[in-house]
């Protein structure tokens, strides 16, 4: 990978050679980083993510990519998959408490996070670990002499616990305990690094802070840029479902990125792409001068090629410019078999897994998101005759044929 250098004598140190700033919001602290690469020890680095939903998505591999610059240097890297954290969900910049995933679910959605990693790790090399390694064989007492550590004052500082003090919102005693959680992931796996998103600054600090108070080197924290999502404004997320995720169709990805506002373009380039910083200026300069949708095309195209291959972002694109420019049908539907007749539209999308809630299904049609054999469908009670070689739409990206 490309781009500018985290400092300016590029003499020294692995970092200075090799590791991009692209991405990186901050290191905390840099200096005593630098100090550890230059020494050449091969460094543990920790990314920790909970399989709230089965997508790992491009937001995450902001992060993965960072961590492969790492991995191509020797250093080791830990993808923690935090299935007993899950079971309290990360309150970070939420609002309210989230609501708790079953078992069956939190180990669901883990199952499919190891092939996702691959595209962008290299898994030979990578160090997978699950949090319920330690979590779960921990007792009361252990508990307790863990929390001891921290004070409510220190986790109540956190930004979105005193926006929902001061809102008068709910919150959990179980969702204190997650920033403690995630720094005894640390202590559990020896981490000399920690990575995460901007929100997850305040968790890494805590790591730091229990490592200094169990005796142990601090570990270094960089937080990485947060990708906003398919809105352009909240983060890309999983529970917002404003996310493209890294192993969706290669058609689904084309077309989630051609949704993308113009303003987010260019982050894109730069957060989601292998182009130089030179090749970004160049970018930069061609939306003042050319259309928006020709350069967002370009970036769809090279979205899909990372995550899968060139053939399948030629095939992704000429069935885009088929579908949304010249309003044909595609003619690679999957065929879906399932009994003819008639369906209420509802059970009909939830009898073809289009959509995974009847309530996503509601509101989809009241927004007139679903066609079937072209005729949009814009209410629930309107029943609907199902028969083979019926073509159903559902939204701009999905089609399904029936057999």
């Amino acid at each position: 990978m490309h781009g500018l250098k985290i400092t300016a004598d590029n003499s020294r140190s692995e970092m200075e050679q090799s590791i991009s700033n692209r991405g990186i919001e901050e290191i905390i602290d840099k200096k005593s980083l630098l100090s550890r690469l230059n020494t050449g020890k091969k460094l543990r680095i920790k990314l920790g993510v909970d399989p709230t939903r089965p997508d790992i998505h491009l937001g995450h591999a902001v992060t993965l990519r960072k961590l492969r610059e790492f991995q191509d240097l020797g250093h080791t890297v830990i993808f923690l998959i935090g299935d007993f954290t899950t079971k309290i969900g990360d309150p970070s910049g939420k609002s309210k408490t989230r609501p708790m995933l079953s078992d069956e679910e939190i180990a669901s959605n883990a199952k499919t996070y190891f092939d996702q990693v691959g595209k962008v790790l290299d898994l030979k090399k990578t160090e997978v670990r699950y949090n319920s390694e330690w979590f779960s064989k921990m007792k009361f007492d252990d508990i307790l002499r863990l929390v001891a550590q921290f004070t409510a004052a220190q986790i109540l500082e956190r930004d979105d616990f005193e926006k929902r003090l001061k809102n008068g919102s709910d919150i959990g005693i179980h969702e204190l305990l997650y920033p403690i959680m995630q720094a005894y992931d640390s202590i559990a796996l020896e981490a000399d690094v920690e990575m995460g998103g901007t929100d997850q600054k305040f968790n890494m600090l805590a790591g730091r802070d229990l490592q200094r108070k169990m005796g142990k080197t601090p570990q270094e924290v960089i937080t990485m840029r947060l990708l906003a999502g398919l809105d352009g404004k909240e983060k890309m997320s999983k529970s917002l479902d404003n996310y493209i995720g890294i192993s969706e169709a290669p058609e689904i990805q084309f077309g989630k990125v051609m949704s993308l506002p113009d303003e987010m373009i260019l982050p894109y380039f730069e957060l989601c792409t292998d182009l130089s910083e030179e090749e970004i200026a160049q970018i930069a300069l061609r939306l003042k001068q050319e259309n928006p949708r020709d350069l967002k095309m370009e970036l769809a195209y090279k979205i899909v090629a990372i995550y899968n291959n060139v053939a399948d972002a030629n095939k992704a694109k000429d069935r885009f410019i088929a579908v949304f420019s010249k309003r044909e049908i595609p003619t690679d539907i999957p065929a879906i078999e399932i009994k003819h007749g008639k369906y209420d539209p509802v059970s009909l999308l939830v009898e073809l897994k289009a959509l995974e809630s009847r309530s996503e299904a509601r509101r989809l049609i009241e927004q007139g998101g679903i066609r079937i054999d072209s005729e949009k469908i814009d209410s629930i009670a309107k029943e609907v005759s199902i028969k083979s070689g019926t073509i159903i739409q559902v939204g701009k990206l999905k089609y399904f044929k029936i057999k």
